[in-house]
């Protein structure tokens, strides 16, 4: 009888000490489950000027990425203030480019804490000319970045978001080449200029967009930094870089 008991008393402490370390075996799955979900945001170093890259579906691989890069390959040179780059967005979910690229963006501008954003550069995206234009949220969010920015950079037409936003009533502005009519015909009374392939007018900076994205993003580096830099970020990608040579415009001030 003391036996059975024994036995009994083995397999019940067996029992038990199975179904505590199921539980624990679940509880830590669980976390590991809300921790995977957990949204990671990007390490911001202090003592850098924080760029944002607002991007949206349709948004243009190469005025995405040519100032992405430009401005990304800042934190390899020394004696500067370097760049911390990264994508805001409306959404948590992965953007599609126009060409097919998905992007997870890093701050989501309708509910995420944002840095503070000390230039915002504004890709061009598929519908930067008819719907885009009509998220009160998203030009919202462009005037509340204007109020702080130091500088607000367009490249294509992302010229019409700075447009729609009140951002240019008094600057001078380019943007796509085959779109400054249109542009012209929404925005009568701006001063939108063609032959030129950016326009830098206060803390704006507008440009025709395409590969030329890459050269109005090295003009702001040669602005913050001076030519010596500049001209190695831009051998650095294979760029050939004098400022001289570009069709471009400085309204002084």
């Amino acid at each position: 009888m003391k036996h059975i008991i024994f036995l009994l008393s083995v397999l019940l402490l067996t029992g038990c000490n199975t179904t505590e370390e199921k539980k624990e075996a679940q509880n830590d799955e669980t976390k590991k489950q809300v921790k995977h979900n957990e949204k990671q945001f990007p390490k911001l170093e202090p003592n850098r000027y924080n760029v944002a890259f607002l991007i949206m579906d349709g948004v243009f691989n190469t005025e995405l990425t040519a100032p992405f890069d430009i401005f990304q390959h800042t934190i390899f040179r020394d004696s500067i203030k370097p760049m911390n780059v990264f994508t805001v967005a409306n959404t948590d979910k992965p953007i599609t480019t126009f060409e097919g690229m998905r992007i997870l963006p890093d701050f989501n501008y309708t509910k995420d804490e944002l840095p503070q954003i000390d230039i915002l550069v504004v890709p061009s995206a598929e519908h930067h000319l008819d719907s885009d234009l009509e998220d009160q949220a998203m030009i919202n969010f462009v005037k509340r970045v204007d109020k702080e920015a130091q500088f607000i950079t367009s490249h294509c037409d992302g010229a019409f978001v700075l447009a729609q936003a009140g951002l240019l009533d008094n600057s001078v502005s380019t943007t796509f080449p085959s779109d400054i009519d249109t542009m012209r015909e929404r925005f009568p009374n701006l001063d939108i200029r063609k032959e030129v392939l950016f326009v830098h007018d206060g803390k704006y900076i507008t440009s025709a967009g395409g590969a030329k994205s890459f050269e109005a993003a090295l003009y702001l580096c040669e602005y913050l930094y001076g030519k010596d830099i500049t001209q190695s970020l831009a051998g650095g990608l294979v760029i050939d870089w004098n400022l001289e040579d570009i069709p471009h415009l400085i309204i002084e001030k």
